[in-house]
């Protein structure tokens, strides 16, 4: 009898560690060509292993269920996860915000560290196995079926296939199944840490990035979110770090009434930008108003600006009269846009997944059936960005390996 993990991604490969080093005979089962696909595309490639900061700091930055992982972080907190890979022999580096980063910036690294330690402990690993289903008897899984074969020497099985963002790397939701065909319970999934659709066009702005800016989220007149920063257009709405980390405070949330709020000035009162936007239209007052404006901001956004502020760009200056100066400011300062939702395809993690209510906090295994546990995306946990996800993945994959138990 042997423990078997499905999903070789972070959570996996850490289950499969911990479960090995324990004593147990292991087999992942990763329906990929190879392990850590998503992790090789995560931090941009570098790997934000995760946040070097406190375990009330962790669970601060977990969005959803941030308490159920307690038990997890404290036996696994981010120095244990640190030391855990510079004794695999992956030197790391701590920078702005607390995220922890190889010092090569190679998230291969990482993934070639723990393909290393599973080999050196002879951990078997199966590719192109796609798990389509459990057989079940006496209230435990008994058999693993997947799309070409059968494995019947089932002892524990944990589950860890992901979530459903980035499916190009094999987290097509298939564990949800999985889960919900043995009774368990699923949030709905829905992305989180993505870029958020706009009704308006932004094609033409498409690339433009904005330092510095505030970005807010407000409905129904109330402003309900506000991040300073980063962000960046996209073909059809916004993106970057501002916009990340405001959709995971909204992708559970009613898109209806919603807007994406930018205050390009953030430095500058309302009053005192209307000063310097007369002291620019003045010194310049045979100009168009268009030629004056990227004084003030980049050029591809001039146009959606003057439409906002309701103001011909051809429009000399000398003819620009308060109350245009006025609606100009305030576009500078209320960019506003209807957001339409948050995009699944390019989502860095899945809000939603296995109810933690249906899980044992401190050790990832499954109330309803006796040898299953999960680890991972596939729990209702996600947080925010700054390495806390990947810390998440680990912290749960660790849990499930060290209280793996074959009767």
């Amino acid at each position: 009898m042997r423990v078997y993990v499905i999903g070789g991604g972070a959570a996996g490969m850490m289950s499969a560690i911990c479960a090995r080093r324990s004593g147990f005979d292991v087999t992942i089962l990763e329906r990929n060509e190879k392990t850590g696909k998503k992790l090789f595309i995560t931090g941009k490639g570098r790997c934000n292993l995760t946040n070097n900061s406190s375990v009330q700091n962790l669970i601060d930055n977990t969005v959803r269920n941030g308490k159920f992982l307690f038990g997890v972080f404290r036996n696994f907190d981010s120095g244990k996860c640190m030391d855990f890979f510079e004794e695999l022999g992956v030197p790391l580096k701590t920078e702005r915000g607390n995220r922890v980063f190889p010092v090569s910036d190679k998230s291969s690294d990482v993934i070639a560290a723990l393909n290393k330690e599973l080999k050196r402990l002879n951990v078997e690993i199966k590719l192109h196995q796609r798990v389509v289903g459990f057989g079940i008897k006496d209230n435990t899984v008994a058999e693993i079926k997947t799309e070409n074969a059968v494995y019947t020497d089932v002892g524990y099985v944990i589950l860890a296939t992901g979530g459903v963002t980035y499916p190009a790397t094999g987290s097509t939701g298939d564990g949800y199944k999985l889960a919900a065909s043995v009774g368990h319970t699923i949030v709905e999934p829905v992305p989180s840490l993505c870029d958020v659709r706009l009704k308006e066009p932004t094609v033409d702005m498409r690339g433009l990035s904005l330092k510095n800016v505030a970005c807010s989220i407000e409905q129904d007149g109330k402003r309900l979110f506000s991040e300073f920063g980063e962000m960046l257009f996209t073909d059809n709405g916004v993106g970057g770090p501002c916009v990340l980390s405001l959709s995971a405070k909204i992708c559970k949330k009613s898109f209806s009434g919603m807007r994406f709020v930018i205050d390009l000035k953030p430095a500058l009162d309302e009053e005192t930008l209307k000063a310097r936007i007369q002291r620019d239209l003045d010194g310049q007052s045979n100009k168009a108003v268009k030629n004056v404006l990227p004084a003030l901001l980049p050029k591809s956004l001039i146009p959606t600006v003057l439409t906002k502020a309701e103001i011909s760009g051809d429009k000399q200056c000398n003819a620009v009269t308060k109350a245009e100066r006025g609606r100009l400011a305030f576009a500078l300062k209320n960019l506003s846009f209807t957001v339409l939702g948050c995009e699944m395809e390019r989502a860095v993690i899945t809000a939603g997944g296995v109810k933690t209510d249906e899980v044992s906090p401190k050790t990832m295994r499954s109330k309803l059936i006796d040898n299953l546990a999960f680890a991972g995306e596939i729990l209702d946990v996600d947080a925010m960005t700054g390495g806390y996800n990947l810390q998440i993945a680990f912290a749960t994959g660790f849990a499930a390996g060290n209280n793996a138990e074959i009767e």
